[in-house]
């Protein structure tokens, strides 16, 4: 059963404190990997309705564990945020093309990912979508 509940994933300490924070803040239960195995385990045990993800974790890369939520029963329709350094136009096509709904560079606005994160808050990320249409926006800004 798909809960209301934000993963985030990123093994910055200073990142998961901001991150955990705001979510709390909005009155989101937030669950913590810092790795992409934990990441995984955790996203089974308590199905997100909302991944944030970076790119950049030890061991699987944000990349592939992105590409094993979708694959995972009870997460394919779960809005996955991927939050990185990484700005490049094909890495984000990447990301996107493996199952991201959103791809946010750091730093980014705190505005624009509260608002990203309420709209897959509010429904399935993925269900009845354009074919070709992925999420709401991919949003570059200022945290």
């Amino acid at each position: 059963m798909k809960s209301d509940s934000i993963l985030v994933v990123d093994d910055e300490p200073n990142i998961v404190l901001s991150l955990r924070f705001l979510m709390r803040a909005e009155g989101y239960p937030v669950h913590v990997a810092v790795d992409g195995h934990q990441a995984i385990d955790l996203a089974r045990e308590h199905q997100p309705r909302v991944v944030l993800l970076d790119l950049m974790l030890p061991g699987q890369d944000g990349y592939e564990v992105c590409q094993q939520m979708r694959q995972t029963p009870g997460l394919e329709n779960a809005g996955i945020i991927m939050l990185t350094a990484r700005g490049r136009e094909t890495e984000r096509e990447k990301g996107l093309a493996l199952g991201a709904d959103d791809y946010i560079t750091k730093p980014f606005s705190t505005r624009e990912l509260l608002d990203c994160v309420r709209q897959y808050m509010a429904g399935p990320a993925r269900q009845d979508q354009p074919s070709g249409q992925i999420g709401p926006t991919a949003v570059a800004g200022s945290m």
